[in-house]
C-alpha cells in the first residue's frame, strides 16, 4: 500500500519531464513556422489568367505551344512569338482546332530588340509575359565553336533581356486597375546544376536566375511578380535535335532525371505562375534541386520556406550522392574509352 501511494505521488513528477520535452519538440517548429510566416517576401499573390493578355515567346512548338493551348483553354487572350511565320500559323490553327480560340501571332527573332519591340507594341499591354524561347547545342566547350556559344547566350539570355525590356513599360501602366502581372522565365534544370556537355547552355540558363532575382526586386512595387521555371528534359522537337549531337556522357548523366511531356511541363509552369511562385520545379528531382539551390532566392510560401530550412542538410547529402554518381560515370567512361583508343 505504501509503495502504491509513493508511485501515485511520483507519477506526475516523472511525467513532467516527458511533457516538457514534447512541448519543446512542438514549440520549436511552430515558432520557426510563425517566424517564417512573418518574414517571407514577397507576400503570397494570385495571378489571374482568364480574360488577361498572355504573351508567350517560343510559342510555335514544344513547351511554348503547350502553354498557349493551356492559357487559351483557361480563357486568356494569347499572343505567341517565334521566328517562323509558317510554324506560327500551324500553331494558331492547332490551338483553334483544340480550343476554338484564335491567338495572335508575331514573327520576330528575340535577338532583334527592334523587332520584338514592334511585336509587343502591336500586341498591346501584356499581363503575363512568358519568356520561353531557348536553343541548345550540346557539346564539350573545347570542341564547340564560339559561334554556337554566342548563339545560345544571345537567344536564351540576351533574348530574355530584349523581351522584358520591350514589354515592361506597358506592363507597369495602370497595374492598380489591371491587377497583378507576371514575368515568367523558362530556365532548365541545367540552370540549377552544371552538366557535362552543357557548358554554354548552362551558363545561359544560370544567367536567367540572376536576372530574375534582381528583376523581382525592381518590379515588386509595380505589382509585377517574377517566376523562374525549371523543366527537365522535355519531349519536344528541340530535344530530338539535341539528342542527335548530345555527347554520350551527357546522355548518361542527364538520364538520372527523367523526361516529361510538354503538356505536363506547361501545366506545372502555369500553375506556378498563377500562384506567383518564384521557383517553379516541374518534377520531384526539380523539387530537390530547388531546395538544394534555394540560397537567397525569394520565397512566398512560409510552408515551403520551412521545408527548405529543415531539409537543406539531408538534401545536400543527397546532392553529394548524385555528384558521386556523375563523377563515377565520367571516370568509368574515360577509362573505357582510353582502353579503346590504346
Amino acid at each position: 500500500m505504501l509503495w502504491s501511494l509513493e508511485y501515485l505521488f511520483e507519477a506526475p513528477s516523472m511525467a513532467d519531464p516527458n511533457l516538457a520535452y514534447l512541448s519543446f519538440l512542438l514549440l520549436v517548429p511552430l515558432s520557426i513556422l510563425f517566424f517564417l510566416y512573418l518574414i517571407v517576401r514577397p507576400r503570397p499573390v494570385r495571378i489571374p489568367i482568364k480574360n488577361r493578355h498572355v504573351f508567350i515567346t517560343g510559342g510555335s512548338s514544344g513547351i511554348g505551344l503547350a502553354l498557349a493551348h493551356q492559357a487559351a483553354s483557361e480563357g486568356a487572350r494569347v499572343s505567341i512569338l517565334a521566328r517562323s511565320l509558317d510554324k506560327l500559323e500551324d500553331a494558331k490553327q492547332a490551338i483553334r482546332l483544340a480550343t476554338g480560340i484564335d491567338v495572335a501571332v508575331f514573327a520576330a527573332d528575340v535577338r532583334d530588340y527592334d523587332a520584338v519591340t514592334k511585336a509587343v507594341e502591336e500586341a498591346g499591354p501584356i499581363d503575363v509575359l512568358i519568356v520561353n524561347q531557348g536553343v541548345f547545342v550540346p557539346q564539350e566547350l573545347e570542341r564547340q565553336g564560339l559561334d554556337e556559344v554566342k548563339f545560345m547566350v544571345d537567344v536564351n539570355l540576351i533574348g530574355a533581356f530584349n523581351m522584358i525590356k520591350a514589354a515592361l513599360p506597358a506592363m507597369k501602366l495602370n497595374r492598380s486597375v489591371r491587377g497583378p502581372a507576371s514575368i515568367a522565365l523558362m530556365s532548365s534544370q541545367a540552370g540549377q546544376v552544371g552538366i557535362y556537355g552543357y557548358t554554354a547552355y548552362s551558363a545561359s540558363k544560370f544567367g536567367l536566375r540572376g536576372l530574375a532575382e534582381a528583376l523581382q526586386q525592381e518590379v515588386i512595387a509595380d505589382d509585377i511578380h517574377v517566376s523562374l521555371i525549371f523543366p527537365p528534359d522535355t519531349d519536344t522537337p528541340g530535344l530530338v535535335e539535341e539528342n542527335k549531337r548530345r555527347p554520350q556522357l551527357t546522355a548518361i548523366i542527364a538520364a538520372s532525371s527523367g523526361a516529361m511531356k510538354a503538356d505536363e511541363v506547361a501545366m506545372k509552369a502555369l500553375s506556378g505562375i498563377k500562384s506567383g511562385s518564384f521557383i517553379v520545379p516541374c518534377n520531384f528531382d526539380g523539387l530537390l534541386l530547388s531546395i538544394a539551390t534555394a540560397g537567397l532566392s525569394p520565397q512566398r510560401s512560409f510552408l515551403m520556406a520551412f521545408v527548405e530550412v529543415v531539409a537543406i542538410g539531408i538534401i545536400r547529402f543527397v546532392a553529394l550522392c548524385y555528384q558521386w554518381n556523375w563523377y563515377r560515370s565520367i571516370e568509368k567512361w574515360t577509362r573505357k574509352n582510353s582502353r579503346i583508343s590504346n
